[in-house]
């Protein structure tokens, strides 16, 4: 490719959606230098959060997500429409030599403009169902990048030719992670005990968070240490709820810091995004999933499904309330963390699901497009 070619990359909201993304553009910038990517992402501040220290330009466009209400649906319109009058000043001035959608409501209007004006666009379909937005925008997209191979039972014959599994793509700082006491002492954690990692992902979990705090006091702890990250609207209340049982608990809202998580975690309590599970498939760590209860198609459950049927993890159903979680979560987790050889053969199985090449194969994909 010529010296500044640029590549759109649309999406945002999530850490989900964006640290794919980033891992894709690195993969780029490390194959020709010239390259330039661009995100076009959502207002919101974990974008910017996320977005700031990899040093990649970035805009966010005014796209709201759709309400389904009077109001909601005039604002999503008219959002939609200021989103389009951005994405047509951006092409003009910028020319970019192709598209990627990131998944969710903010790539919609960049994918399906650049589709429909002669620019090479591909999305990414990390989770096994296909969201609304991806199911959309498969239709424009040339070509549609998934984790999972059990994605091809969700979509249309006509859209299962663009399929190309490729796996969901992680940074590679991730990849390559640093020793476990380099990464205990940034953490400020204690690299000979055992480290149980509790993340409902960038945005936090708060079912996850009071069924932990439900569970632990009843567990025996011994020879084991928490490190919660519990997001940014949830962490005092959470480090309160650690005071009141009176466990010593590492909390801490949010950290781009991945590597160092994973580099520690000796066993995880999680959602089942796709990203989540894509890094911890790559890294090898066992894992209980608690998919989130609210989507109605439940395709975080049918994420986790695939690591639970592959004996990488254990799959327990987010009741929404702590006490019926903890009496779920208590006798899987006691087992678990006094059961070493276990933890090893999930976390071998959780390995061979992985695909650490992702962002690579990701990467050839939109370079192919341009060719």
């Amino acid at each position: 490719m010529t010296e500044g070619r640029v590549i759109l990359f649309a999406g945002g909201g999530t850490g989900g959606h964006l640290y794919p993304g980033i891992a894709i553009a690195q993969c780029l910038r490390a194959i020709d230098p010239g390259i330039q990517p661009v995100f076009l992402c959502t207002t919101r501040e974990i974008d910017r959060v996320i977005l700031e220290p990899t040093g990649f330009e970035f805009i966010p466009q005014p796209v709201v997500p759709p309400v389904r209400s009077i109001g909601g649906l005039l604002k999503f319109w008219i959002s939609w429409r200021e989103t389009r009058d951005l994405v047509r000043r951006f092409v003009k001035q910028r020319r970019p030599a192709a598209a990627f959608g990131l998944g969710g409501y903010a790539a919609g209007v960049a994918i399906k403009y650049a589709a429909t004006h002669r620019i090479p666009a591909a999305i990414l379909n990390p989770d096994v169902i296909p969201g609304k937005a991806n199911l959309f925008l498969m239709k424009q997209a040339k070509a549609v990048c998934c984790q999972f191979e059990q994605t091809r039972e969700h979509v249309s014959a006509d859209q299962q030719r663009k399929l190309q599994i490729t796996g969901c793509p992680i940074r590679a700082d991730i990849l390559s992670r640093p020793p476990r006491a380099e990464a205990a002492a940034r953490l400020g954690l204690n690299p000979s005990l055992s480290t149980l990692v509790i993340t409902g992902a960038s945005l936090g979990a708060q079912s996850v968070n009071q069924a932990i705090l439900a569970t632990l006091p009843d567990l025996n702890m011994q020879g084991w240490q928490v490190l919660h990250l519990a997001g940014r609207e949830h962490a005092a209340a959470v480090s309160e709820g650690y005071r009141k049982i009176k466990l010593n608990a590492h909390v801490i809202d949010f950290t781009p810091a991945m590597a160092d998580v994973w580099a520690v975690a000796d066993l995880a309590v999680c959602r089942a995004g796709a990203s989540t599970c894509a890094e911890m498939t790559a890294c090898g760590v066992p894992s209980v999933l608690m998919p989130y209860p609210f989507h109605k198609d439940m395709h975080q459950r049918a994420n986790a499904k695939v690591l639970a049927d592959a004996n990488a993890a254990f799959l327990l159903e987010d009741q929404k309330d702590p006490e019926k979680n903890r009496a779920n979560l208590r006798p899987v987790l006691q087992s678990l963390l006094h059961d070493s050889a276990k933890r090893r053969s999930m976390a071998a199985n959780a390995s061979s699901l992985g695909r650490p090449d992702a962002a690579q194969r990701v990467a050839g994909v939109i370079l192919s497009l341009t060719a």
